[in-house]
């Protein structure tokens, strides 16, 4: 099977192996699939369906739960941007105390892991934060 190149996936597949990877067994590595792809009225009726089921806008790709800390991943190509409804779901959750982190490759995403408290199976070099 032949699939196209998606940049952000492949960032995404990538790093929630180095996820399970470097975290404690017990950890939880979670996608939440928030929104479907399909064109047409099928697709408006199914991402109505998943809206009246909890979906949230803008609700991070992954979660993170592990040591008594949740992190949330937003995961996004070399060029990706935020959208508004991810900006307010940002916001929102660190206002209340959880993590959050834009994460673009699997260095990102152990760095928000050692930013965060996590942790780690795996030695996490400290990162540099820009002035």
């Amino acid at each position: 099977m032949n699939r196209r190149s998606t940049p952000e996936a492949d960032a995404q597949r990538a790093i929630v192996s180095a996820l399970r990877f470097a975290l404690p067994r017990e950890a939880i590595v979670h996608h939440c699939a928030n929104e479907v792809t399909e064109a047409g009225p099928r697709g408006a009726r199914r991402q109505a369906i998943l809206v009246g089921m909890g979906v949230h806008p803008g609700f991070a790709d992954l979660i993170v739960i592990s040591g008594g800390r949740v992190l949330f991943l937003e995961v996004k190509s070399h060029t990706g941007r935020l959208r508004k409804s991810q900006e307010v779901f940002r916001d929102t959750v660190v206002t209340q105390g959880f993590g959050w982190a834009l994460v673009r490759n699997v260095d990102d995403a152990l760095g928000a892991l050692a930013d965060n408290g996590f942790t780690s199976r795996v030695q996490i070099p400290a990162r540099r934060v820009a002035p």
